[in-house]
């Protein structure tokens, strides 16, 4: 190829890796803003980079286009020969086109927003991607659970009477004689996961790699989203449609798996938080946006809320005087579910190398 590829790239926050590594033209203020966002796992982020195109030289450069919505996407097939899309449409519309396409990549692995068929048909192969990523983050749903499930926040470190009577425990030895002396600290309310109902909201790619996880706990997956998945794609995953009233009434554990758009902001509200379960225990890491803090707040003081593990804040970074940091049964993170960084050097690295493969001659 003696001229630059062109790649046509969804706009998002990540894939402007893309443009940082493959665009000779990606201006200096966003190449050293990322280089400062990967610094504390990926110091030297320029290296990495260099190393990326070398071993890519049918791809590095290329001219890089970012698109938001259909109208601008179809503005630019014209001379594309590559797409990079998260859930912009490519269809039989879309091929036509594109004249010079010769592959299109999913920023994930679900493509129902790729018309699969027809792509193969004009010859074009679609790759797709296990987002690294998406399983930190469905990694850290686990660990929340587990961590409240067991009471882990609230008796870590705790191994001495008074550590625990100050806690609020009232530890006392069983008598040796007739008992065993498992939980002589007395910790009551210890949970199970195993036949528990988790009740997912948004049964993407992470709420997906959760339900497997939970799945292999024993857990009781159901899912709610606006459209239903078919029955083989509910087996694949062990998964059972609820509507959102009968979901939230049956979960022991809820996990919200939403982006933070006008639709889903404030979508768990005090009408939501009165239909739950009582002591249902909330997971979160998304965005804090989809829930309403205020009836977060009410649910923690009455009780419906048994527990919450929440990764994101209504405001980043978050205040020492948050009540949030009041209640012992709530696990607050800084926003590090997708972490580490190589989770996305190792997602970039395989889908430009899967771009280049597909650039050759």
């Amino acid at each position: 190829m003696t001229s630059r590829p062109h790649l046509v790239v969804e706009q998002d926050v990540f894939t402007r890796v893309i443009d940082v590594v493959l665009n000779d033209q990606c201006t200096a203020d966003r190449r050293a803003a990322f280089a400062d966002f990967f610094a504390h796992d990926v110091p030297d982020f320029d290296g990495w980079r260099q190393a990326l195109r070398d071993r890519c030289p049918r791809v590095a450069p290329s001219r890089v286009t970012f698109v938001e919505t259909v109208e601008e996407l179809h503005r630019a097939l014209p001379d594309a020969d590559a797409v990079v899309v998260e859930s912009l449409p490519i269809g039989a519309d879309e091929l036509a086109l594109a004249p010079r396409l010769r592959v299109v990549q999913k920023f994930g692995f679900i493509t129902r927003n790729i018309d699969s068929q027809a792509c193969e048909a004009r010859g074009v192969p679609v790759l797709t991607l296990r987002r690294r990523a998406n399983v930190a983050c469905a990694e850290q749903a686990l660990m929340m659970m587990l961590a409240l499930a067991k009471r882990l926040p609230e008796v870590n470190g705790k191994t001495s009477v008074a550590l625990l009577e100050a806690a609020g425990f009232a530890p006392a030895p069983f008598d040796r004689r007739h008992t065993p002396s498992s939980n002589w600290a007395r910790i009551p309310d210890i949970a199970m996961l195993q036949g528990a109902t988790l009740g997912i909201i948004g049964f993407g790619e992470i709420g997906r790699e959760v339900a497997v996880r939970a799945q292999a706990f024993g857990m009781k997956i159901i899912y709610t989203q606006r459209t239903p998945l078919d029955a083989e794609t509910e087996r694949t995953w062990h998964a059972a449609y609820r509507d959102m009233d009968t979901l939230l009434a049956t979960s022991d554990w809820l996990l919200a798996q939403l982006p933070a758009t006008p639709s889903t902001e404030n979508l768990l509200d005090d009408a939501a938080f009165k239909k739950m379960k009582r002591g249902v225990r909330l997971i979160n890491v998304s965005r804090a946006q989809v829930m309403s803090r205020d009836a977060v707040l009410a649910a923690l003081r009455d009780g419906t809320l048994g527990g919450m593990g929440l990764d994101t804040l209504w405001t980043e970074p978050g205040n020492d005087d948050d009540e949030l940091l009041q209640y012992p049964q709530v696990v607050l993170t800084p926003h590090l579910a997708g972490s580490p960084r190589s989770n996305a050097t190792g997602d970039f690295e395989e889908l430009i190398t899967g771009l280049d493969r597909a650039l050759r001659p």
